[in-house]
């Protein structure tokens, strides 16, 4: 039997390993191709998980957020293009959406002025920039609805057959 770690940084993949009350040893016949050795190396930092070991490890330790925190802050591809998403309740996802869809609103009749002509001219950038701004706070909160959505459904409280 594995003791309990004692670590006091712990990273991700081993909170969400310790989440479930598995042992590494517990966690390798669980995940069947990552040895405990191979989690042990993963979680003191000795080694970076592949790709496809993050998502053995989101799927068996049911936390999607894994695959976020992997893309966006090891894989150097995903550093540049993936942002971090933070887990956040449901109503707050759902005001912070309502909050930027109605700001988004307000300026619709400008983003069509500003690129009617398929050009936005100097005196027009400061305008499409907020608006750029509200879309990429849609943008990411649509990916923050989407991970709760996995989450949920990865714990059981959502069923994935009813999502369509």
């Amino acid at each position: 039997m594995g003791r309990k770690s004692i670590k006091e940084n712990k990273n991700i993949f081993q909170t969400s390993r310790e989440a479930l009350g598995l042992t590494r040893e517990a966690a390798a016949d669980l995940l069947e191709f990552i040895s405990a050795d191979r989690i042990e190396k993963i979680e003191s930092e000795k080694s970076l998980p592949h790709p496809e070991e993050v998502l053995a490890m989101a799927a068996g330790y049911k936390n999607p957020s894994l695959c976020n925190h992997y893309c966006s802050q090891v894989c150097p591809i995903g550093q540049e293009y993936v942002p971090e998403i933070k887990v956040k309740d449901l109503s707050q996802i759902t005001v912070e959406m309502m909050v930027s869809l109605n700001n988004l609103n307000k300026q619709r009749d400008r983003l069509m002025e500003i690129t009617v002509d398929g050009e936005i001219s100097e005196d027009e950038m400061a305008d499409f920039r907020n608006i750029q701004s509200e879309l990429e706070k849609i943008s990411h909160t649509i990916d923050s609805l989407k991970l709760w959505i996995d989450n949920s459904v990865a714990t059981g409280k959502l069923d994935k057959s009813l999502l369509g």
